[in-house]
């Protein structure tokens, strides 16, 4: 069976293990930005103290309802990407500490899957009363790991819960189903049951609504769940954990383990008391799972990278169109799935565009979160700075002309000026790949066939948008596009009561919606037979 070793260093090279192994680059810091970047470090303390007298910054694993170090005593750091101090210390869990969580989610399996789908629905809804009552805190502790503004983190807490409520509602509403039989004497019926233990594994860029918008519908289903959060933030993570055991969640039910992300990804793939493997992040990872998960035979759902157009015809809205763009690519500092990868701008509009952008995206302010009026905070490590900064030089090397930002800002640490690029084409790296940050390629195209085939010339398919203001051609693109979101005259598109996910190598199923329930249920088919006898 494939295991994740391989993966494990993809998936750690961006965290601060390696980045504390080398040495930072000097950057030149105005003393008006050293004087912000001690606010930033009190600021960011007093965060941490709330936060620790809330009782939501936990810093053990939760297995079987109870609260535990690695079994080792090892542990690893979670640091503040603004400041670079160390926030907690977490457990570095491995293969022991998961195979005994999955062990409490199989024991916890029976007796949740047998409640009543209204008893399930109860314990949600409470569990979304509480992180709604919390989300102040758990906005701050998003902020204080990850590092996007505050007005972003407490977004991001209404749309995590926003997961949890929506499927309290839908577990109600799991459907089975009556099939007219071809025989006088036989009934039958199709039964929807929940698959087992869940393993989902999530990403840092989201580390409360990654969670929620796979548990969420687990629960619901009647399954049970072993969340592995990355290990650059857990402790969102943790905090939620928290609050399901305050709503009444049964021990069991949600466990948590963190750490060594090889051993937890193999001890998931291997155990066949496992029956589902969901995943966010990328799709070299997401390989080595949907690989590792083929030994078991597992189901597998995964939300992939993305390489998202984002298409500006000529007939566009300039206002709309901006603000779209704007919204879709420099949301979370350009660290999310399904941010404007490539900005296509048809040729008629395209100087208007990019001057209109560019002064658009030059009063973006940077900062730490919990700055008022910060647009676009750290990225979440040093790692992240050095891809930007490759693939800027790719670009530039091969004729691209930098109207805006493209270098790292003077705050220092992670902090990156939000940067536009013009002249892109096909064969430079910002356009072939995710670049994961605060630069906005554009690129020129003529007609709208054009248009398609550049959107579609990609092994993503995640995220696209398009701004026009004829009708007939935005359903004509939108059919056209080989993605599984498409926004039109629309930067932000995700919400919980839509189904949520990619075409091609951006992932398999669903999450989100009444069809994100499927994903954590099985049919059965039953016959009954000589039904008409007495």
């Amino acid at each position: 069976m494939a295991t994740l070793k391989a993966a494990h260093i993809s998936i750690r090279a961006g965290g601060f293990t390696n980045l504390m192994s080398r040495p930072r680059r000097s950057v030149s810091v105005r003393a008006s930005d050293r004087l912000l970047t001690r606010q930033i470090s009190t600021e960011a303390e007093a965060v941490a103290s709330r936060l620790h007298k809330s009782g939501l910054l936990r810093t053990q694993g939760l297995i079987g309802g109870k609260w535990v170090d690695a079994y080792d005593r090892k542990t690893i750091k979670v640091y503040n990407p603004a400041t670079g101090a160390v926030i907690a210390d977490v457990p570095c869990m491995g293969g022991k500490e998961t195979n005994d969580a999955i062990s409490s989610a199989y024991e916890a399996f029976y007796s949740w899957s047998k409640l009543t789908a209204a008893a399930r629905s109860r314990y949600l809804r409470k569990w979304y009363d509480l992180l709604i009552a919390h989300r102040e805190e758990l906005g701050q502790l998003i902020t204080l790991e990850q590092g996007k503004p505050l007005k972003e983190a407490l977004g991001e807490v209404s749309y995590g819960a926003g997961f949890i409520e929506f499927s309290a509602e839908e577990a109600k509403r799991v459907y089975g189903d009556i099939i007219p039989s071809p025989l006088a004497d036989r009934r039958l019926f199709v039964l929807k049951q929940p698959v087992g233990v869940v393993g989902a594994i999530t990403p840092w860029n989201f580390p409360l609504a990654m969670i929620t918008r796979k548990v969420g519908p687990a629960l619901a289903c009647g399954c049970t769940v072993v969340i592995k959060p990355s290990e650059i933030t857990p402790l969102t993570a943790l905090a939620a954990a928290e609050l399901s055991l305050q709503a009444g969640i049964p021990p069991g039910v949600v466990n948590v383990v963190m750490g060594n992300a090889s051993d937890i990804g193999d001890s998931l793939l291997a155990s066949t008391q496992v029956r589902k493997i969901t995943f966010t992040g990328s799709t070299a990872v997401g390989k080595k799972l949907m690989a590792g998960a083929a030994g078991t035979v597992k189901k597998v759902s995964l939300e992939l990278g993305g390489n998202a157009p984002c298409i500006v015809f000529d007939d566009a809205d300039l206002d709309v169109a901006v603000k779209g763009a704007l919204a879709a690519k420099f949301r979370n500092s350009g660290q999310t799935c399904v941010c404007a990868n490539r900005v296509i701008v048809q040729e008629g509009i395209y100087e208007k565009f990019a001057n209109a952008f560019s002064k658009a995206v030059q009063n973006l302010q940077v900062g730490d979160g919990f700055t008022e009026g910060v647009a676009q905070g750290p990225l979440i490590n040093e790692a992240a700075v050095q891809k930007v900064e490759s693939f800027l030089q790719d670009a530039i090397s091969k004729g691209a002309k930098v109207l805006l930002g493209g270098k790292r800002h003077s705050l220092g640490m992670t902090f990156y000026e939000p940067t536009v690029v013009s002249d892109v084409n096909g064969e430079m790296l910002l356009s072939r790949e995710e670049v994961f940050g605060p630069v906005a390629p554009l690129l020129r195209f003529k007609t709208e066939d054009e248009a398609i085939h550049l959107a579609n010339d990609t092994n993503a398919g995640l995220a696209a948008y398009v701004f026009t203001n004829n009708i007939q051609r935005s359903w004509r693109v939108s059919e056209a596009l080989e993605y599984g979101l498409v926004g039109v005259n629309e930067g932000v598109i995700s919400t919980e009561v839509a189904p949520f996910g990619g075409v091609k190598q951006s992932g398999l199923g669903r999450e989100g919606s009444k069809y994100g329930l499927d994903e954590y249920l099985e049919m059965k088919y039953v016959c009954l037979g000589n039904m008409n006898s007495n």
